[in-house]
């Protein structure tokens, strides 16, 4: 059976810098994956690559065994894509409710009845301005966004940056939550404690290349690799 996501030998280049060097990884049915890695590894470079924003000059990205690589980023968002980038990209002028409004419809588990269950904050701020907005709240809202488009697969990048300790575990709470209903997700986080108690598998990226790979639980027990691996000192 074909993964959700599959990353074949990417390499990335920012003009004549070569940023990623031969990247591939793996998400499977219902899995959540942890792309981990020190500030400039290549994490983001590696989404944007998915997404075709920043496309790869060679390598290969299929979604269900389909080849998306370089297509523009609407069709891979129309193919089942939910992508939350960071900066949330939040329209600021409309309305929490109006934001959720913009995304077309998609038949599926996700609308917007079950987002605001899932983030009760959202639904109490419905008529607040997204630029009114917290930073966790926009977070909330960016993935609840997302999620309208009843993705196969929900690609967060950093989703607790910046976000008060008590934000952070709501949003994690709901990461955890579209985990056990089935959703495939590639987390990118820098909070590796995080991201390794919710993970079914991890990655570790240093200088664009994948370094380590294996069992989240495996990786998180053992501290002293996770640190030597992403220079990560608050696994906990």
């Amino acid at each position: 059976m074909s993964a959700v996501l599959a990353l074949e030998g990417l390499n990335t280049f920012y003009g004549k810098s070569h940023i990623l060097h031969g990247v591939s990884l793996r998400v499977e049915e219902g899995e959540l994956v942890a792309l981990l890695g020190r500030n400039g590894a290549g994490k983001t470079t590696t989404l944007r690559s998915i997404m075709s924003l920043t496309p790869p000059r060679t390598g290969r990205v299929t979604l269900h065994g389909r080849d998306i690589t370089r297509a523009p980023p609407y069709r891979i968002a129309r193919a089942g894509v939910g992508y939350v980038p960071e900066g949330r990209r939040i329209f600021g002028h409309m309305s929490v409710h109006e934001n959720l409004q913009v995304p077309p419809a998609v038949s599926g588990p996700w609308n917007i009845g079950a987002v605001y269950e899932l983030f009760p904050r959202l639904h109490e701020r419905r008529h607040s301005k997204g630029g009114r907005l917290s930073g966790g709240e926009q977070e909330m809202l960016a993935i609840a966004r997302a999620l309208l488009l009843n993705p196969k697969l929900l690609i967060l990048d950093e989703p607790s940056q910046g976000l008060a300790p008590v934000i952070v575990q709501e949003v994690m709470r709901a990461i955890a939550r579209m985990k056990r209903e089935g959703l495939s997700v590639l987390l990118v986080e820098q909070n590796a404690r995080l991201a390794l108690q919710l993970a079914d598998k991890a990655y570790v990226l240093s200088d664009g290349e994948v370094v380590h790979q294996g069992p989240a639980a495996v990786l998180r027990a053992d501290t002293a690799r996770m640190e030597a691996l992403a220079g990560v000192s608050h696994l906990g």
